[in-house]
């Protein structure tokens, strides 16, 4: 009579079962369950016996019960709020998702990406993160009206944001890069040159490291007693950046520095300015901000403030994996992170 460990033939009929792990490991099916799917309570010599038991018969977990079991879905949510074309043009998200994929690919974790524009999507993908389908999530390029950080804070859902958040900053935990102080040094880079008439690009005034970076223009402006009247919005990408540089030739005929807010709306006023017949940087110099591919394509390439994004993502990725790995660590905290100064020949 066969013994009722030896496992099942080669070429029998269907996939091993959970039973037959258990069996032939000699436990209860659920210590079985347990140890497959990482639970707790189970005895080390339980779990070498079903540990070998799922090699003997090639056994399949079944993902659906592993989350039964441990509670977790094994995939992180990157929250994003704004539109598609924006997301898969911009290089800022390229390098976002490239940084928490890397992270994620060492733990065999799966991201989820969500695009919550406002309205009925934000209300979709707050139901989504409510009902725990991710085990967490990281958030960027978000917006002032969005609340985000107070919703996910409210429903103790593990999270990290990209940037400062406009409120609830004080119960999230984020990682950004010091805008102020680098469109600061930005700007000054222009005022050490000797331009006196200086205008900025700034990005929506409903996003942070907009408002903070126009913030550090401001201040080296004031700082070195020059006027701060030369201000544009654009939405950072290169159409806006056209056209606010149009906005600000025209009411501003006299500048001699320009600083923008991002280097695709940087990319667009270089074009107005070519079109205008101003030299760049003999008649107007310009700095850019972000360093993420597009300053060395343009002409002439463009000084601009480097801001690590791939580094930042990777580090907000694995501090949101720490706090989904250990929930008593999510406590509100900030990291921020130094810009750097890349000169080229645009200033």
């Amino acid at each position: 009579m066969t013994s009722s460990r030896t496992p099942p033939k080669p070429g029998g009929s269907g996939s091993p079962t959970l039973d037959e792990v258990a069996r032939v490991a000699g436990v209860s099916r659920a210590t079985a369950s347990r140890a497959i799917n990482g639970g707790d309570r189970v005895s080390a010599r339980a779990q070498s016996a079903v540990d070998t038991a799922v090699r003997t018969l090639g056994y399949v977990p079944n993902p659906a019960a592993r989350s039964l079991v441990t509670r977790r879905t094994d995939s992180i949510a990157v929250v994003v709020p704004e539109p598609d074309d924006r997301v898969f043009s911009d290089p800022f998200f390229a390098g976002t998702l490239r940084g928490v994929n890397r992270v994620l690919a060492e733990r065999d974790i799966q991201l989820v990406l969500l695009l919550a524009r406002p309205g009925a999507s934000t209300a979709r993908t707050l139901r989504y993160l409510t009902n725990r389908h991710v085990d967490g999530a990281l958030v960027t390029s978000h917006h002032r009206d969005d609340r985000l950080a107070e919703h996910l804070a409210d429903i103790g859902l593990p999270c990290v944001f990209g940037g400062r958040p406009w409120t609830g900053g004080d119960r999230v935990a984020y990682v950004d890069v010091d805008n102020v102080a680098g469109e600061r040094e930005a700007t000054e880079v222009l005022i050490a040159r000797g331009c006196t008439r200086i205008g900025t690009i700034a990005g929506p005034a409903d996003m942070t490291a907009a408002e903070d970076r126009l913030a550090g223009w401001r201040q080296a402006m004031s700082a070195a007693g020059l006027p701060s009247d030369a201000v544009e919005h654009g939405d950072f990408t290169e159409a806006s950046g056209e056209t606010a540089a149009r906005a600000l030739m025209e009411r501003h005929p006299d500048l001699d520095g320009l600083v923008v807010g991002s280097d695709l709306m940087a990319a667009g006023a270089l074009r107005v300015l070519a079109e205008l017949g101003r030299r760049v940087p003999d008649d107007i110099a310009v700095v850019g901000f972000d360093d993420l591919g597009v300053a060395e394509r343009t002409s002439p390439p463009l000084t601009t403030v480097r801001q690590p994004v791939t580094e930042m993502a990777e580090r907000a990725t694995r501090l949101l994996l720490e706090r989904v790995d250990d929930p008593a660590s999510s406590h509100a905290m900030r990291l921020i992170i130094p810009p750097i100064l890349v000169r080229r020949d645009s200033a």
